[in-house]
């Protein structure tokens, strides 16, 4: 075999084994591309989940917070298409009890850690509850204060038709506690099973004052005048809202406490005159 032969020869032996690593190297960059994709799969599936609220959630809440309870409920269904929030409000401690009693419910927001501690005493809450907001009590008088209300003190004068919140609710209890704090008896002309009611004693005209909280003076508008008194700083409700153990739809209950809590959430709530937690 002559020298250029052989040499013909090995030239193609080394150009078949480049041809091969080159077949090889793209092989596995092929490899590595088709295997990178699959990585951002989790982030798609997860926003799609927050995407995928469904049902109806039963909101156990303060007749203090129907106004501003209201609005976010709105706003969620509108954000979650397929939702509906259905609420029930009244006294807290009334709520409580058809809680603890077996009523329907996914969430509680309770006017006072005291009856909230009601529901999470008998192990019905998921959790520990979250204070949301505060709130501050308020004199409500009949529009142009006629009665001349400046005081905490002016409720005891004689022929004074006043009217509290029962004494087992928190807008009640708070106003005792401030009556206290003034060492100040007041018989009312009659106790009222939430701050709605109260309220609505003096729009009606029949009463001529009301211990109420400042959200809902400032949700009556011009019905009523509102009197501030110093003594009402001693007596600031927290608010807790806790998950229920009894829900039948968690992650939309979950998503609408969040709503609450979330700066969204917040705003409305100081607007309607809540204080920050």
């Amino acid at each position: 075999m002559t020298r250029s032969v052989r040499r013909t020869r090995r030239m193609l032996q080394l150009a078949g084994a480049g041809a091969a690593a080159l077949m090889a190297l793209s092989a596995c960059s092929s490899s590595d591309h088709s295997t990178k994709p699959s990585k951002p799969s989790k982030p798609d599936a997860s926003s799609s989940a927050s995407t995928k609220l469904s049902g109806d959630i039963n909101v156990f809440a303060a007749a203090s917070l129907k106004e501003s309870f209201t609005a976010l409920g709105k706003e969620f269904e509108k954000a979650h298409p397929g939702t509906k929030v259905n609420f029930n409000f009244g006294g807290s401690d009334t709520l409580a009890a058809s809680i603890t009693g077996g009523a329907p419910a996914d969430v509680f927001a309770a006017a006072s850690p005291k009856t909230m501690a009601i529901v999470t005493d008998k192990q019905d809450a998921t959790g520990t509850p979250a204070t949301f907001v505060r709130n501050q009590l308020e004199i409500a008088t009949l529009p142009g204060n006629p009665d001349k209300v400046a005081s905490l003190k002016d409720l005891t004068k004689s022929g004074l038709k006043v009217v509290l919140c029962d004494k087992t609710v928190p807008c009640g209890a708070a106003a005792q506690k401030a009556l206290d704090a003034s060492k100040l008896k007041l018989t009312p002309a009659s106790y009222e099973e939430d701050v709605k009611s109260a309220l609505n004693k003096v729009v009606l005209k029949e009463a001529d004052a009301a211990v109420v909280y400042k959200t809902d003076v400032k949700a009556a508008g011009g019905k009523v005048e509102g009197v501030e008194f110093p003594e009402s700083a001693k007596a600031i409700n927290d608010y807790p809202i806790a998950l229920l153990k009894s829900t039948k739809n968690a992650e939309t209950a979950k998503a609408f406490i969040a709503l609450v809590q979330s700066a969204e959430g917040q705003k409305v709530l100081s607007e309607a005159g809540f204080l920050k937690p």
